[in-house]
């Protein structure tokens, strides 16, 4: 996937729901909203690039507010080879109340310490994907995700990581 695909992605059909079905509420197109908090957590395979085979363990905070359409999550991850990325950023849920499959994009600016895994060129790292849902009438979510990290091009070498990951997702009271 080209870089800033999944993040470019968001943003387009973000603030063309947003237009649809945020800016003409009494709170405004980035009105703040309660939104339910999820804890995400993720197993995956580092899978495509110049990036050495490996596996990465990822864990995800989704915060218990939005802005618009706009959820705000913080996230941690470490590979099998110790490198290791903590960031923040939005997510968008795209959803029908009637199905309980759902897409979800993220897009998240954090850290990243290469350890023994791949160099991605710098320490600010960018990080997006898309994740598949089933969500249960419980409201556990099981979800197949695909993500990208790289640094966009702010250092000369860009090489960019890949992750497919399987996660579990569970609501927080």
């Amino acid at each position: 996937m080209a870089d800033g695909t999944f993040a470019a992605l968001m943003f387009l059909i973000g603030l063309a729901d947003m237009q649809s079905n945020y800016c003409n509420t009494a709170a405004g197109c980035f009105g703040r909203s309660e939104n339910t908090p999820r804890l995400y957590v993720s197993v995956g395979n580092i899978i495509k690039r110049r990036a050495k085979p490996g596996k990465e363990a990822y864990l995800r905070y989704d915060l218990g507010h939005k802005n618009g359409p706009f959820g705000h999550t913080v996230g941690f991850s470490i590979s099998s080879r110790q490198a290791l990325w903590a960031g923040a950023g939005q997510t968008y849920l795209a959803s029908s109340q009637d199905s309980p499959v759902k897409l979800e994009l993220h897009a998240m600016t954090g850290l990243y310490g290469a350890g023994n895994g791949h160099d991605l060129g710098g320490l600010i790292a960018f990080r997006s994907g898309i994740d598949v849902i089933y969500e249960t009438d419980g409201g556990v979510r099981y979800i197949l995700s695909h993500d990208h990290r790289s640094h966009t091009g702010i250092y000369p070498n860009n090489p960019g990581v890949e992750t497919i990951q399987f996660a579990v997702s569970i609501i927080l009271k």
